[in-house]
């Protein structure tokens, strides 16, 4: 049996959505932050933002047997390093930029930081991103505004799931 493996990429709420799918679809989940601090998979710190720099090459060697196999969520924010061959599906969370800003000033942004982030939603910069990177076809934007959302969201993703499996078992 084959299964979809499917990129979910911000701005908020990716975390939420890929659990709640992979729980409710059987799909196994993968938190690209998550494998990059259990494996240590960083080259170098950047000070200006104060986090880590992800060694891009040896997360893609970490994930390569996983992502072979399919049926695997991704979560991560950025999605133009991952191989195309990877993906079934992309989805890329949007908020409204007034919803944005305070949700990261909550999550104690600040500076360039909190303007960089809320430069990048207004300017669909990972929309754009993984327009270039995947199939015009493949790549979605889903609104990330309200929890409402999120029930809407796990519902058309899990419709998408379940007739992709229709369609290629």
């Amino acid at each position: 049996v084959k299964y979809p493996s499917y990129l979910t990429v911000p701005t908020f709420g990716k975390t939420t959505l890929g659990k709640e799918l992979a729980e409710r679809t059987g799909l196994c989940y993968i938190n690209v932050g998550e494998v990059a601090q259990e494996g240590q998979l960083y080259d170098g710190f950047d000070e200006e933002y104060q986090c880590p720099v992800l060694d891009e090459d040896r997360v893609i060697d970490e994930l390569e047997d996983r992502m072979s196999e399919g049926g695997v969520i991704v979560d991560y924010h950025g999605c133009d390093f991952f191989p195309e061959r990877w993906f079934d599906i992309v989805f890329v969370l949007r908020t409204d930029n007034t919803c944005l800003y305070t949700r990261l000033e909550n999550r104690g942004y600040t500076g360039k930081k909190l303007e960089d982030n809320v430069q990048c939603e207004i300017f669909q910069t990972i929309y754009e991103e993984a327009m270039g990177a995947y199939k015009e076809e493949i790549v979605h934007q889903l609104p990330s505004n309200e929890p409402e959302d999120l029930e809407r969201n796990v519902e058309q993703i899990t419709q998408w799931v379940e007739q992709w499996m229709k369609d290629n078992n």
